[in-house]
């Protein structure tokens, strides 16, 4: 099926994409604060791991899923992305377990 004029879905996967890794690298940011605030530098690494995935997220898999979308929509092909959905679920995840040992290491 050939792409119509008002088809959406690209552009709002893309913004879904790029909601994550702002989610990702707000989180880092409030894990940085709390390293900074509470002076627990041990804290900082886990900010650093999850800001950098937010970032590969935010610059690199995001863009890409965007163009793979566009193509499917274009051509009429399956827009899974499997890997893609992987990697993202594998980013929050680790969001999630950075955050649980940041706690555990703050006071």
């Amino acid at each position: 099926m050939p792409r119509r004029p008002g088809e959406t879905q690209p552009a709002r996967t893309a913004l879904a994409w790029q909601r994550t890794a702002l989610g990702v690298l707000a989180v880092a940011a409030l894990l940085a604060r709390a390293a900074v605030v509470r002076d627990r530098p041990l804290v900082v690494l886990p900010a650093a791991v999850v800001a950098l995935a937010g970032l590969a997220l935010l610059g690199a898999a995001g863009p890409h899923r965007l163009r793979t979308a566009r193509q499917a929509a274009e051509t009429g092909g399956s827009g899974r992305a499997a890997r893609g959905a992987a990697l993202a679920t594998g980013v929050v995840v680790l969001t999630a377990l950075a955050g649980l040992a940041a706690v555990a290491l703050l006071p």
